[in-house]
């Protein structure tokens, strides 16, 4: 089956706990502290695959976990870092911030590779909390949590020429004869279910890849039939070969057919309407409509378009497009991968330092990356880690902030999975 979208959650490792552990050796009486750093966690990483065309493997699995990092050990051994999971996804994969929208990266060239979600660094040990006042602490950090996020995949095929054209124009056939894609034909709209990609070969050493686009027909950009769901694939496409049946076989009329599926492209995406385009008038084996509409077609895009009389059935005239269509690529520039607005902003990035609000309960809600950050790694059972959170809780100035806000002795404050009460 043929999946062009996926909805995935994605995690780096967290990072490994560092360790409070003391050097205790016979004849060593103050030995220290000794306690190793925590491992950082593995990232999430995407690779595009050009051998992969689907992201049918995401249907089944939806969850990406990196390995967290291994937790410090006493005589200052640090842990191991965790091993990042690589993840293939077919080359043309758009990703995207599932609650944004806010792009992430656009994957086009094979053995591309971008970090989704990075691990968490490590956790130091106690070895690095030591000082002239306190030779001996009892304060680690645990491992920074990863990133985690939901994303969309979008996949875009990757083609240097689309055919475009309404279902039953010949499109199908038409791939058939100048690749060696076999696509369902059949004699009924929609045969073609699914995009099919060919490679064209054009003689001295000039080859393309070819897409058939499933049928468009007229509403397709506000959702109608199937081809909406397939515009996508004409979005990296240099050139456009518009396929019309120019006999008028399902009773339609071939010059408003390709004024109609233009008028699509340009209300899905108008720099499509800008592609370079030309036009082959298929079905001219079928006479003498076929003569009389090619006219009609001639004389209205004749000024607009390259327009080439062919047969898909019979071969006719195909030999002249694809030599054409090879001329016409060699001049025309590759459509450049979307790019980033702004460097991605990591997890733990201050957006601003916290926020202060009431929960329905009537307990305090602290939210803020970086103060949630700083408890997620606090040993919160050892007493010294503890007295350090209040330190720079202070220096952060939310202990301020929740008397401003209103805070009475007792109250529970609440940062990200822990709670707190509030004692003066």
């Amino acid at each position: 089956m043929f999946y062009d979208r996926a909805k995935i959650y994605v995690k780096g490792g967290d990072g490994g706990n560092g360790c409070i552990a003391m050097r205790r050796e016979k004849y060593v009486p103050f030995g220290g502290p000794w306690g190793g750093d925590g491992g950082r966690g593995g990232d999430v990483i995407f690779v595009a695959d050009e051998g992969l065309n689907t992201l049918q493997d995401f249907r089944y699995k939806k969850h990406f976990k990196a390995q967290r990092g291994g937790h410090g050990m006493g005589k200052n051994m640090n842990g191991p870092a965790g091993e990042d999971l690589i993840v293939k996804v077919p080359a043309g994969t758009v990703v995207r911030e599932a609650e944004t929208g806010r792009l992430i990266a656009d994957l086009v060239e094979d053995g591309q590779r971008v970090v989704i979600a990075r691990g968490g660094r490590g956790g130091r040990g106690n070895v690095h909390f030591a000082s002239g006042t306190n030779k001996a602490p009892r304060i680690a950090e645990k491992g920074e949590p990863g990133e985690e996020l939901w994303v969309e995949l979008e996949l875009k095929l990757i083609a240097d020429v689309g055919l475009i054209g309404f279902p039953n124009a010949g499109k199908s056939t038409f791939i058939s004869r100048v690749s060696a894609a076999k696509p369902k034909i059949a004699d009924y709209p929609f045969t073609t279910l699914v995009p099919n990609l060919g490679v064209v070969s054009a003689g001295e050493d000039r080859s393309f890849v070819l897409a058939d686009i499933p049928g468009l027909i007229e509403g397709a950009s506000q959702g109608v039939g199937l081809g909406h769901e397939f515009l996508r694939h004409t979005e990296r496409t240099r050139l456009l070969i518009h396929v019309v049946d120019t006999a008028g076989t399902e009773g339609r009329d071939p010059v408003e057919d390709i004024k109609i599926i233009n008028r699509e492209l340009e209300l899905y995406d108008p720099r499509l309407a800008q592609r370079p385009q030309i036009i082959a008038a298929n079905k001219m084996d079928i006479i003498p409509q076929a003569e009389e509409n090619l006219a009609r077609i001639r004389e209205a895009f004749g000024g607009q378009y390259e327009i080439f009389p062919v047969s898909a059935a019979t071969g006719q005239g195909l030999h002249a497009v694809i030599q054409r269509v090879a001329e016409l690529l060699e001049e025309l520039p590759k459509i450049e991968p979307e790019q980033p607005e702004e460097e991605r902003v990591t997890v733990f990035k201050p957006e601003g330092r916290f926020n202060i609000k009431r929960d329905m309960d009537g307990n305090w809600r602290v939210t803020g990356k970086e103060i949630e950050r700083h408890v997620a790694m606090t040993y919160l059972e050892e007493e010294e880690a503890v007295e350090r959170l209040q330190r720079i809780m202070k220096l952060m100035g939310l202990e301020q902030g929740l008397v401003d806000a209103g805070v009475k002795e007792g109250d529970i404050v609440r940062i990200g999975n822990w709670e707190f009460e509030w004692t003066q």
